[in-house]
């Protein structure tokens, strides 16, 4: 007979889980062409005094992604690979708990499998006879997308926590966002209020900015009820970004200029490019003029 997965209680995982020992891990496990529909984020913490891992991807996309459970599966085996990189003598693997947030203002719900176990092609009277040899692996789910703001604001989680989901569920390619968004207006004063407030709202404002067309001024009306200091993080947001894109254009048209001249490029060269200043652009792109080799180019 097969095994019988103990039943799943979240809050006694959550009760094992050490969140005032978590610390950020630097880096992403999502491949570059990806990342426009995902982010995420790795932390490090123990599991009942054992070294463990949080691993929290966040869904951009409008529809549920049928293969998430194999790509997160892929994602773990890739946490795993990096600790064993860095611990060469382990004999164990550390435990991995991944979460998708899944959020989208349009509501729908997540409908996508989370179990590895029903992608994989059987007719049902197979399954069974197989099941132990079956990879099994599932991952937690936090569908934002089927909860309104009321719920999420009931949620005991940090302020700054609580409205990022809040923003994610109101945020992305929303139309109404600017008037959406004062229904948290209080949560957003206090969180400007709090000892990191200022970054706290840049952050939220960034990622607004990031995912929705909205201006400065249509959200005027938001900063005039937070205060001078909301307008002003708003205002400079917005030309942070603004000078982002100006720079991700520059390099965009020097490795088309440089790959039209030299063919395809080395990594290497695209990495060192995107890693440039303006005006170090500026001086590479007047040099495609006269350069006969990507040599005499970055010499």
């Amino acid at each position: 007979m097969p095994p019988t997965p103990p039943a799943r209680s979240d809050a006694d995982l959550a009760a094992r889980i050490d969140f005032d020992a978590m610390v950020l891990v630097p880096g992403s496990f999502i491949t570059e062409d990806l990342r426009s529909q995902y982010s995420d984020v790795l932390y490090q913490t123990t599991i009942d005094d054992r070294g463990a891992y949080l691993y929290i991807l966040i869904e951009h996309q409008s529809c549920s992604d049928h293969l998430m459970a194999f790509r997160m599966l892929s994602y773990v085996l890739n946490i795993w690979r990096r600790h064993l990189d860095e611990h060469p003598e382990s004999k164990v693997l550390p435990a991995v708990i991944p979460l998708v947030v899944h959020s989208t203002h349009t509501g729908l719900r997540w409908t996508a499998p989370t179990q590895l176990s029903d992608l994989i092609d059987l007719d049902n009277s197979s399954r069974d006879p197989l099941f132990r040899y079956l990879p099994r692996f599932e991952f937690l789910l936090d569908d934002v997308a089927a909860l309104d703001v009321a719920a999420l604001r009931a949620r005991d989680l940090t302020p700054a926590t609580r409205l990022m989901l809040i923003m994610h569920k109101i945020g992305p390619d929303n139309p109404h966002v600017a008037s959406d968004i004062m229904e948290v207006v209080d949560e957003l004063r206090a969180l400007l209020d709090g000892p990191s407030g200022t970054r706290e709202f840049d952050i939220l404002v960034t990622y607004l900015f990031i995912v929705n067309n909205v201006s400065v001024d249509e959200l005027q009306p938001l900063t005039d009820r937070l205060g001078p200091r909301a307008k002003e993080v708003a205002m400079t947001t917005a030309e942070r970004l603004e000078a982002r894109g100006r720079s991700t254009e520059r390099v965009a048209i020097l490795v088309d200029l440089l790959t039209v001249k030299f063919g395809p490029l080395p990594t290497a060269v695209t990495t060192r490019i995107q890693a440039a200043d303006a005006e170090q652009l500026r001086a590479w792109t007047r040099r495609v003029l006269t350069a006969v080799s990507l040599d005499e180019m970055f010499d």
